[in-house]
């Protein structure tokens, strides 16, 4: 499962109807299918690379570029635990680039697969595929909040968060018409990822599972 459950819930579309994006309305989390034929499902075996490899600097990274209609809020103060921030800054920038993607129209931009491998880079190719066959973007406000992270000894890592949909929006694109709904407990959704940290020292995405709807997101 994909971040934004949500939002992609809405995508499902016949040839003779319109389409009914929503921020609001998922279904629970199911498992997201490998494929070998989408990117970055052949890289879920690799080795975890020790914790100590080195920060990559800031010229190795994508740029993020989002549109202005795009906001986020990252209510997450840092740890004061140096891999604890680093897993949080990462997670920061895997959930911009994922939208940059979307904004590009391009399932396969580079920007979101420097963050995420395996089941979970599949997964998102699949997301993004969604909203580029129905020419659907992003716009609006989100908010992120309650991080959990954990940093194990052998270069793996958890982190769980809630993400408030209320103020985000689809965007049609031919059109540049809103589709705004109405915030319901579902806009509320909570997210467990599984991360690794590679060679790069980056700590990527491997597994991410979401739920909407749950209590421990509601204001």
């Amino acid at each position: 499962m994909n971040r934004r459950p949500t939002l992609l819930a809405a995508l499902a579309l016949t040839a003779t109807t319109a389409l009914t994006l929503s921020a609001c309305g998922s279904d629970d989390d199911h498992p997201t299918k490998d494929s070998d034929k989408i990117a970055g499902a052949d890289t879920g075996g690799e080795k975890s690379a020790s914790p100590s490899a080195s920060t990559p600097t800031s010229a190795d990274r994508p740029e993020i570029e989002l549109p202005s209609d795009l906001s986020y809020t990252f209510d997450w103060p840092k740890t004061g635990d140096k891999e604890k921030d680093a897993v949080l800054a990462d997670s920061e920038q895997s959930i911009k680039a994922v939208d940059m993607a979307i904004v590009n129209q391009d399932a396969l931009d580079k920007a979101y697969l420097y963050y995420y491998e395996g089941e979970a880079a599949a997964g998102t190719q699949e997301f993004i595929q969604n909203y580029v066959d129905n020419k659907a973007g992003l716009t609006g406000a989100y908010r992120f909040y309650a991080p959990e992270v954990a940093v194990g000894k052998d270069g793996s890592a958890s982190l769980s968060y809630c993400e408030d949909q209320g103020k985000a929006y689809v965007k049609y694109l031919e059109t540049n018409k809103v589709k705004k709904t109405e915030v319901t407990s579902k806009s509320y959704v909570i997210y467990h990822t599984s991360l690794k940290k590679n060679s790069k020292g980056v700590w990527v995405i491997q597994k991410i599972i979401s739920q909407s709807g749950s209590a421990k997101c509601q204001p």
